[in-house]
């Protein structure tokens, strides 16, 4: 549909809205977001169930988000929750509806609480769970029992053991795009290598939103960009071992709860 055929928005001018949520390919096979740098797990089939349980964690992030204000123009967070609704092509109206939720312009809705989780996967690898809950006893009793084959800690057991840091996945739009000129030009406090061509770009919490601004300046296409942990000293396992780890993880992702899960984990 053309830009000016679209109705207004309650929340935005028709201008605004396609300036913010752009038009998708909504048939585009989109990977899980949120995992973090160390653990991401990539959706391999287009089913309904899969594209469904991406979009209820974009959805919770979004209605999290909007709290702070409506309007993207002025709402950090909430403009990089739009960004990766729009990556994972998520239809216009449900981003809309659930912004509206978490803006209070609805009367439905829940009431989603963060909640942080702590503790070890099998080998003594570190794990830090982020979660969205509008039931925060269902959500502990359900990671009780995923931590069952590792353990779960308490409250600072393991955060020692990692960077609370912004984290900003981007592709570069073309060969000769720099990664570490476009670091130091834009802020960035460090890089790495990321997966399929990419660069993780890390900054402090503080210059996140700065610093993803100004990344597609210096030939970087931004694919993500939120706040997580880093390891500090990541565990080397064998292949045995790392597949233990990898399907206590994917076991963790699964729970409807959890947005984001952070590993020590090498390689």
């Amino acid at each position: 549909m053309e830009a000016k055929n679209r109705p207004e928005s309650p929340l935005f001018t028709a201008d605004q809205f396609v300036h913010y949520y752009g038009d998708y390919d909504k048939h585009r096979v989109s990977e899980v977001v949120g995992m973090g740098a160390q653990w991401k797990t990539k959706i391999k089939e287009t089913t309904a169930a899969a594209k469904g349980a991406i979009f209820t964690k974009l959805a919770k992030e979004l209605m999290v988000a909007a709290r702070g204000g409506a309007d993207p123009g002025m709402n950090s967070k909430l403009r990089m929750a739009i960004d990766q609704a729009k990556k994972a092509s998520m239809p216009r109206d449900t981003i809309e509806r659930a912004i509206k939720k978490g803006a209070g312009l609805l009367d439905e809705g829940a009431h989603y609480e963060k909640v942080t989780y702590e503790g070890f996967a099998p080998h003594r690898v570190p794990v830090i769970v982020e979660c969205l809950t509008d039931n925060v006893n269902r959500t502990v009793t359900n990671i009780r029992i995923l931590f069952r084959k590792g353990q779960l800690g308490n409250t600072g057991s393991v955060s020692w053991d990692f960077d609370h840091l912004g984290m900003i996945e981007a592709t570069p739009e073309s060969a000769g795009a720099d990664p570490e000129t476009a670091a130091i030009e834009a802020g960035a406090s460090d890089l790495e290598p990321g997966e399929e061509g990419a660069t993780m770009f890390y900054t402090a919490p503080s210059d996140l939103d700065a610093v993803s601004r100004v990344l597609p300046k210096y030939g970087f296409v931004v694919q993500s960009a939120k706040l997580g942990y880093r390891a500090k000293n990541p565990v080397t396992l064998g292949d045995a071992e790392r597949a233990e780890v990898e399907a206590f993880l994917e076991a963790i992702d699964s729970d409807d709860d959890v947005q984001s899960v952070y590993v020590g984990l090498a390689g």
